[in-house]
């Protein structure tokens, strides 16, 4: 565990127990699919394709070139399935079992369904999920790990998009979010850079309800004030080793 480093301000008194009772609520971001070597698909200059990222992940892009923007999805949806949950996302699960019905909430930044396939339950993926479809016409709304064609469609003739928030469109769950904020003793960043809203908003929500704030990333955090305790290191070898700590069982 030589990479997990404990950094506490003057007035935190150290390393704590979790109660079954406690509220907890988590926000992960890529950084903890990344350990499962789930790639970014940017490549060499941040583009995919020679397309910058926000060209193929817009409602404007969608309406200019579907098929476009199909095959990024597709590659991802493709390059998802080779790849599988880590300690991290299991170490989740542990603490969700945990604590009591309804006091733990899992909030993703990320797409992929590594959290639903370690066995997360109560989980808010607050930018979509990419094995899911929707119709652009009727709103049906279905899972779908199969292959794609380019111009997939529903099967009322219309067109199909990715379930994905996309750069302008409005995060989901954002109501349940701000309710479970207002409700918490314990919130836990883990692989996010904390810097882009709302999800950046998350932590200031925390403080302002006088909830524990902790950070697990193997950066320091943007504003070190905004945390009673950080922790750098990579979150499958963190988490699970905090997650007992927390919790007083092995993971």
């Amino acid at each position: 565990m030589n990479e997990l480093r404990d950094e506490f301000t003057d007035s935190t008194p150290g390393p704590f127990s979790l109660g079954a009772d406690t509220h907890v609520v988590i926000l992960t971001g890529a950084g903890i699919s990344a350990e499962s070597g789930l790639a970014t698909f940017r490549g060499q200059g941040g583009l995919w394709e020679g397309h910058r990222v926000e060209e193929v992940a817009s409602p404007r892009a969608f309406s200019r070139d579907p098929r476009c923007v199909w095959r990024f999805y597709n590659a991802r949806r493709t390059a998802l399935k080779a790849v599988e949950p880590n300690a991290a996302h299991r170490a989740l699960v542990s603490l969700e079992r945990y604590i009591k019905d309804g006091n733990f909430t899992l909030i993703t930044q990320n797409v992929d369904d590594l959290h639903q396939r370690a066995g997360s339950r109560n989980i808010l993926p607050m930018h979509g999920e990419l094995v899911k479809i929707r119709c652009t016409e009727c709103n049906h709304l279905e899972e779908n790990r199969d292959d794609l064609d380019d111009f997939p469609r529903c099967s009322c003739g219309a067109l199909l998009r990715p379930h994905i928030v996309w750069f302008g469109e409005m995060p989901f769950y954002m109501e349940t979010i701000a309710s479970r904020m207002r409700e918490l003793d314990v919130f836990i960043a883990i692989g996010t850079s904390g810097a882009v809203y709302p999800a950046a908003g998350l932590v200031e929500q925390a403080k302002r309800s006088g909830a524990r704030t902790v950070w697990i990333n193997p950066d320091e955090p943007p504003f070190e004030f905004s945390w009673d305790e950080f922790y750098r290191g990579p979150a499958a070898t963190v988490v699970p080793t905090l997650v007992s700590r927390w919790t007083g069982k092995s993971v």
